[in-house]
């Protein structure tokens, strides 16, 4: 049974027959306590009844009395002081009785059968068709002892119900099969379609069709997936574009860094164009170092390799050494710099925090136009929020849930001018993590951007 559909319509069958079973032993033991003493006792009265119209009456033939009581529904036995009977009335299936019984009735006692059944299930007992299933009474005709056995004909008087009933119960029970077997399709076969789109996954193929329009756990499960679908899809395209990205920014280098060296050691360039060439060279083999120092960073922040080593310090000092090392950069492109750094302690990893500092200030000089503004401020209030704003090109909005994604860079036709691997952001986003904090971002294409790092204050 590896089948989940099979699972499924045997666990509903099973649970089926384990519910009639419970439905009829809590009947039976209901039957016990409210029922059988009721039902005895309403024998024994009609017993009484025949009885005692006959004591009033004794000059009645007794054959054609307890035949005409017999053709009304009840089934009676009527046995004389020999232990010889006479049977009136719709036949018993079974007539063994015990002698004993008998004997003790015509002394003048009482049988009470429907109390005396010996079934394991008493409420099946009910239309158990035999003289031990019924009562018996002392009856003397004309000074003879006679013992008189009285039950219901239940075939005679609910005889079809006892069928509707059964043919009801067995129709019910089948129809349930049958729509257990029909309904559990439509149960599973969501299922069976995760399985497929897994399958299509795994080959590489990120197009699946879910049905995501069902309100109850099945299609919350395939909406999760979809979305699992296209964040994959998405993780694998800019994977291939990082490959080829950085493919290309170290193919780039490394040709020019061969080609320049090459003329040098062929001694084909001047003096001065060797004095460039080397320049070149340098400059070139920082961007691969920098390339290189970003993915290992990333690779250890992912494995946690790197132990933080948190220490109390200035933040709005480390703030202002990180505008200190930039100033070149937002110097040369005439930008207005305004800080609001009250002064803070916070206590953190000072290495990797200057990390998230300089990423994104270099990310405000890198994309804000000349002549721009760019704000750093520290905000206490029950953690300690640094904001830094530019009022540059900005990131639209189609972008902003992707910017911290790794490999990810917005806007591809941008991101060609202005150098960059897509990991600035996926780092200092980690590193802020680990430090319990979070990251946002806030942004308008053409307005500029606004990012701000909330820490948990000491």
């Amino acid at each position: 049974m590896k089948s989940l559909y099979i699972r499924i319509v045997v666990t509903f069958i099973v649970i089926a027959m384990v519910s009639s079973i419970l439905a009829l032993l809590l009947s039976n033991v209901y039957y016990l306590n409210k029922l059988q003493a009721y039902n005895d006792k309403k024998i024994m009265n009609i017993g009484k009844e025949i009885r005692g119209l006959y004591e009033l009456n004794p000059n009645l033939d007794l054959d054609r009395y307890l035949t005409s009581i017999g053709s009304m529904g009840f089934q009676i036995y009527m046995v004389n002081e020999r232990l010889e009977g006479t049977f009136y009335g719709a036949p018993f299936k079974h007539v063994q009785i015990d002698p004993e019984h008998i004997r003790s009735v015509l002394k003048g006692g009482i049988y009470n059968g429907i109390m005396e059944q010996r079934h394991f299930l008493k409420v099946t007992g009910i239309f158990e068709n035999s003289i031990r299933n019924s009562v018996g009474l002392p009856l003397n005709v004309q000074g003879q002892a006679y013992a008189l056995f009285v039950r219901p004909n239940l075939e005679q008087q609910i005889g079809e119900v006892r069928i509707l009933l059964a043919l009801l119960l067995g129709v019910t029970f089948l129809i349930s099969i049958v729509l257990i077997v029909i309904l559990t399709r439509y149960i599973v076969k969501p299922v069976q379609q995760l399985t497929a789109a897994t399958n299509k996954i795994v080959g590489g193929d990120y197009d699946i069709e879910m049905d995501v329009s069902r309100q109850d756990e099945i299609g919350n499960l395939a909406r999760h997936f979809a979305l699992m679908a296209q964040s994959l899809k998405r993780l694998d395209d800019m994977r291939q574009e990082f490959v080829a990205n950085v493919s290309h920014e170290i193919q780039s280098p490394l040709t020019s860094i061969h080609g320049f060296a090459q003329s040098i050691v062929d001694q084909e360039a001047t003096p001065e164009e060797q004095e460039r060439y080397i320049r070149i060279i340098a400059e070139e083999s920082s961007r691969l170092s920098a390339l290189s120092k970003q993915l290992l960073t990333l690779a250890a922040l992912d494995k946690e390799a790197s132990v933080m080593k948190r220490t109390s310090y200035r933040l709005d000092e480390q703030l202002r050494n990180s505008l200190i090392v930039t100033e070149w950069q937002w110097m040369e492109k005439g930008l207005s710099v305004e800080p609001d750094l009250p002064e803070i302690v916070i206590h953190a990893d000072p290495q990797l925090l200057v990390q998230v500092w300089l990423n994104l200030i270099t990310n405000s000089i890198k994309f804000s136009r000349p002549g721009g503004t760019i704000s750093i401020s520290i905000a206490v209030e029950r953690d300690i929020a640094v904001t830094i704003k530019d009022t540059g090109i900005g990131i639209p909005a189609s972008e902003l849930p992707y910017i911290f994604d790794r490999f990810y860079k917005a806007d591809k036709a941008r991101s060609r001018t202005h150098s960059g691997s897509g990991l600035g952001l996926a780092i200092a986003k980690k590193i802020v993590e680990l430090h319990g904090g979070t990251i946002a971002v806030r942004s308008e294409a053409g307005k500029g951007s606004e990012f701000t790092v909330r820490l948990p204050h000491l």
